[in-house]
This record gives structure tokens, C-alpha cells and sequence, in this order.
């Protein structure tokens, strides 16, 4: 398959269809040569990262919208422009390339509209630059409703976390200590020259200099390895699971704390991982196979636990909770695209009732991480503060990493701290009646 029009392809599916960037290219890239799919995956996360800058930029260049049925023209104009700007691409190569692709949507008028747009983003540049930068969703490429939320929750960060967002995450691994250490880990990339570097909070975790395909780093097929982001290696540390102890990962999937947790404690009694979606859950077996680990996989709802839950208590529970995944839109930025305003509220609500329903499950004198990957204080600080106030077994453990932000109710991390994704950590404590 022609690489761009592969592109437009993925763009579809998420522009359109709502689906997610990851699981577009997954369906897309194994029908592309090998040596292609960097570049289709470069212009894809481009295009979506730079959405709403790259919209406007084509809504002025247009004489009037395209119809529903000519998305495919669209996606493939966002394309164009998200070439001539940001990707070292001749320009005429650009162009040229792009235009090629309309032979593909058996539609006449594509190609001269193509050219056209194209070479009139080239002349105007000067002037549509101005236009763009006054527009606050094409100067931060995110939605409105979404940049009015940070202003009003974080009026002293909001500016920093929008670009952040913009820009590219590091790759960051965990080490697998059962079978190697992070000194040893880092000698063997030097050997490949690979440039890394041991992360400054996260015991087990390097970060490279430049991201590359982890299939072929070294240790990786052998399980020394895993791609995990080092505000998400924090959960297994701040959890400290003790020798013989019964714990419950809720919402575990795909399993990279899971996985993290049997790492740093092999001796557990027991590892319950827990997901609602069994799909999602196969994921989290094929993790721990790799790792040579073993857990408890069960499918059901942590809101709910009376249809799976077999009535022992655990020692200890983490609750990545169900977010906006608002920290980690610098992974992800299609969830600038699929996000609306009104699922935060429904995620709130979520979050308190899987929060009340799983606090029985806790032996008193227990630990509860929560956790989310979100910026938003309702889903976080508020979420907690809340909590307690209703729950008169409840206090807040102490936590006393140099990392994020103290809130009163939890640490926050905010995207591209410390090379960090935004997350949000509290550790609730079950007092002994």
C-alpha cells in the first residue's frame, strides 16, 4: 500500500470513525513495507497532534467546506500541509507525492483542488501564519472546551501543559530485575549505540536519547525489558508490595504495572489483575508471558465487585482509575480528537463508584493506590478530597518523592516534567477499627 495513501487511510478512521490512532495503524502498518511505516507513522501522529492548527490553516484556504463523503480529500489535504510545514520533505516532492494519491478516490475535481490548496498554502504562508496565531485552538492545536478547563483549573500551568502535549514523549523502559539490572541494561545499549540514560525517580527505569522500534533492543525477546513511561514506573514503587501478600491491579490492562509489581516483589502471595475488557485483558497475558510472570487474570467490573470478587480481603489495591488520560496526550494526541467535554463528568462519577466499591475489599490497616494518568483536579485532588470526606475509615499515607507537586490530596505530575508524563498519585490509608 502507497504510504500517504495508507496515511489517509489511519486519518480516516480516527477523523471520522472516532477510532484510536494506535489501533488504526495496528490495522494498517502490517500491509506496508517495513521500511515505509516510520514515515506513515511520523505523518500520521503528526497530522493528529497538529489537528486543529493544520483545520483552520485548510478551512482559509478553502472556498467552502468538502462534503461528509469527500473525507477522504480532506484527511489527505491535512496530509499535504502537515508535510510542507513540518517535515523535512522537499517541498515539490510534497506536493507531487500528494497530489499522486487522489488517482486512488476515483474523484476528477481531487487532484486540481489538491494542487491547488497545496500551492496556495506555499504563496500565503505569510499571512495564514498570522491568522493561525490569533486563533487560541490552531496557536495550541487543542480543542476550546479543553483549553478553558486548564485555564480555569491550572491558571498558573495551563500554557506549559498545552505544549507539552505538542511535543514528542522520550522513550522510556523498565528493567526487569528478576533477570538483569539497570547498570548492566544500560552497558548493553552502549554496546548497540544506543544512548540512554537512568531515570532520576523511577529505580528501574532508563530513558533513550532518541526512540527507536523496541522489538529491536537488546533484551527485549528475552524479557529483561518493557516500554513503560517513568511517572507510571511510581505506581509498583509507592504500592510496596510485602513477601506473601494478596493484591488486586484494578483496571490492569495492558499490564505494564502488573507486570512491575511481580517484578519488584516475587514473592507475593497472590496478583489479582483485574480489567473489565477481556480483549484488553489478552494483552496483560501476553506481557507477562514475555516476562516469564504469572498473575490471577480475571474479567470483571471493579465497579462491581460482586460478580467476581471470592469475598478474601487483599493487603493492598491499585486503582489506575478510568481518566481523560489528559497527562498523556503527548502519547496519545488523538484523545484531543475523541475527547468531549462531557465525558469528564461521567469519569468522575466512575472513578467514585469503583473507588467505593473496591475500599471494602481492603483489610483494615490495607493500602489503596490511586492512580490516573490526568492533569484535571476533579479527577484527581478533588477525587480524593471527596473520598475521605465520606469515608470515615479512610486517611491519606504520607508520600515523600522529590517528584511532581504536593496538592493536599496526592502528588500531581504535570506532562513533560522532568521527562515525565502527567500522573496523579494518592495513597489512601484503611485505619484498624
Amino acid at each position: 500500500m502507497q504510504p500517504r495513501y495508507a496515511s489517509v487511510q489511519v486519518l480516516l478512521q480516527v477523523i471520522r470513525h472516532g477510532h484510536s490512532l494506535t489501533d488504526a495503524l495496528n490495522e494498517i502498518l502490517p500491509r506496508i513495507e517495513a521500511k515505509q511505516r516510520p514515515f506513515v507513522q511520523a505523518l500520521c501522529y503528526g497530522v493528529i497532534r497538529w489537528y486543529h492548527r493544520l483545520d483552520f490553516i485548510l478551512s482559509q484556504l478553502l472556498k467552502k467546506p468538502l462534503r461528509e463523503k469527500d473525507m477522504d480529500v480532506y484527511c489527505l489535504l491535512l496530509a499535504g500541509l502537515y508535510q510542507l510545514i513540518d517535515m523535512r520533505i522537499p517541498d515539490h516532492a510534497a506536493v507531487s507525492e500528494t497530489v499522486a494519491v487522489t488517482r486512488k478516490f476515483n474523484k476528477r475535481w481531487a487532484k486540481d483542488l489538491v494542487n491547488a490548496i497545496l500551492r496556495s498554502w506555499q504563496r500565503e504562508q505569510a499571512h495564514l501564519d498570522g491568522s493561525w496565531q490569533a486563533d487560541p485552538e490552531a496557536l495550541y492545536s487543542h480543542p476550546a472546551w479543553f483549553i478553558e478547563r486548564l485555564q480555569q483549573s491550572r491558571p498558573d500551568s495551563w500554557q506549559a501543559i498545552l505544549q507539552a502535549n505538542n511535543e514528542q514523549a522520550p522513550m522510556t523502559l523498565r528493567v526487569n530485575t528478576l533477570k538483569t539490572d539497570r547498570e548492566t541494561c544500560l552497558a548493553e545499549l552502549r554496546q548497540h549505540k544506543i544512548t540512554a540514560h537512568p531515570c532520576r525517580h523511577a529505580h528501574q527505569g532508563i530513558t533513550l536519547e532518541t526512540p527507536c522500534q523496541v522489538e529491536s533492543l537488546p533484551g527485549f525477546s528475552r524479557g529483561e525489558i518493557s516500554v513503560q513511561d517513568e511517572a507510571a514506573q511510581l505506581a509498583a514503587e509507592l504500592l510496596q508490595p510485602q513477601p506473601g501478600e494478596r493484591i488486586l491491579d484494578a483496571c490492569a490492562a495492558p499490564g505494564g504495572k502488573t507486570a512491575h509489581l511481580l517484578e519488584i516483589q516475587p514473592r507475593l502471595g497472590e496478583l489479582v489483575a483485574l480489567d473489565v475488557d477481556e480483549k484488553r485483558l489478552q494483552r496483560v497475558t501476553d506481557n507477562l508471558s514475555r516476562l516469564g510472570l504469572n498473575a490471577a487474570i480475571t474479567c470483571g467490573d471493579a465497579a462491581d465487585p460482586t460478580n467476581w470478587w471470592d469475598g478474601r480481603p487483599f493487603d493492598r489495591i491499585l486503582l489506575d482509575a478510568p481518566c481523560s488520560a489528559s497527562g498523556v496526550i503527548r502519547r496519545h494526541p488523538d484523545i484531543k480528537l475523541l475527547r468531549r467535554p462531557t465525558d469528564i463528568e461521567q469519569l468522575i462519577l466512575t472513578q467514585q463508584k469503583i473507588l467505593t466499591a473496591l475500599w471494602p475489599l481492603l483489610k483494615p490497616g490495607g493500602m489503596l493506590l490511586y492512580a490516573t494518568c490526568s492533569v484535571l483536579p476533579d479527577e484527581n485532588m478533588h477525587q480524593i478530597s471527596r473520598f475521605l470526606d465520606n469515608q470515615a475509615d479512610a486517611g491519606l499515607a504520607a508520600m515523600h518523592g522529590k517528584w511532581g507537586h504536593q496538592t493536599g490530596f496526592g502528588r500531581q505530575i504535570l506532562p513533560g516534567e522532568e521527562g515525565m508524563d502527567g500522573f496523579f498519585y494518592a495513597c489512601l490509608h484503611k485505619t484498624v477499627q
